[in-house]
């Protein structure tokens, strides 16, 4: 089986700084880390390959420092990674980039299955997996809470509300997954050490042959007309000490005065 997980490298933080002129996120001197539910989604590729046996191949989109994120799941146990790096990447949206993405998948080539976290914490769209499929034709499934593989088919489960949906699609199928879904694995020092010689490969826009008029900001059909920082609140914070029943009644005359009970 061969399984490609899209991850992506994100800020670390939720004190966001917009560039007042493009309305991007403004990433210098933020630390980055793996976004959250790409994690999951690894951990859902590792745990089929244990299973399956096959090879898990990562793909991240971004800037050359991109490449943390790809060094990290590779210390996690993927196989080979590629970093898509290229000035003509730059200001897509979520449409330019599952293009992209999608161009990836076909270089690559010969995919069982494709993986993505459910969003992204630093856009919060949900709207790349799918559209990857969309660009390569595949079925898709989304807001998956389980994932196995039977007979040729990827199974889920969907947490919808108050109900859960059982779902199917026949291989080569992509699937977004939710934090529900496991708890990935930290990377060992042994697959550290192994990750610094496994093929890492990056690829630009000609390596592709992508089409230019679909890449970055040519791309990129949508538009924001204004971004806003989120508001910043500070709240005081009051400790208490002492005896336990002390704390529980200062607890509770502090509640009541804040008509909170």
């Amino acid at each position: 089986m061969k399984i490609v997980v899209f991850v992506k490298q994100v800020p670390n933080t939720d004190d966001v700084k917009l560039d007042p002129k493009t309305g991007n996120i403004r990433r210098e001197g933020v630390e980055s880390i793996l976004n959250p539910m790409d994690a999951n989604a690894v951990e859902a590729a590792l745990q089929l390959k244990e299973q399956f046996g096959g090879t898990v191949v990562a793909v991240s989109m971004g800037p050359p420092q991109a490449s943390y994120a790809l060094k990290k799941v590779l210390g996690m146990g993927c196989d080979e990674a590629y970093l898509l790096s290229d000035r003509a990447f730059g200001g897509a949206d979520t449409l330019a980039t599952s293009y992209t993405l999608a161009k990836a998948a076909e270089k690559i080539g010969d995919y069982d299955l494709l993986l993505f976290g459910r969003l992204a914490t630093d856009g919060d769209t949900a709207q790349t997996g799918p559209a990857v499929a969309a660009w390569l034709g595949v079925p898709q499934i989304t807001l998956a809470s389980t994932l196995t593989v039977e007979d040729g088919w990827v199974v889920c489960d969907r947490k919808l509300g108050g109900m859960r949906q059982r779902v199917r699609a026949k291989l080569p199928a992509a699937v977004t997954v939710t934090g529900d879904l496991n708890k990935p694995r930290y990377p060992t020092p042994i697959n550290i050490m192994k990750a610094s010689k496994k093929p890492f490969t990056t690829w630009g826009a000609a390596d592709m042959e992508c089409d230019p008029a679909k890449i970055g900001m040519p791309g990129s059909p949508s538009s924001t007309k204004e971004v806003l920082e989120p508001e910043k609140r500070s709240t005081d914070t009051k400790f208490f000490t002492g005896e336990m029943a002390d704390i529980a009644h200062e607890l509770v005359k502090t509640l009541e005065a804040e008509h909170l009970i």
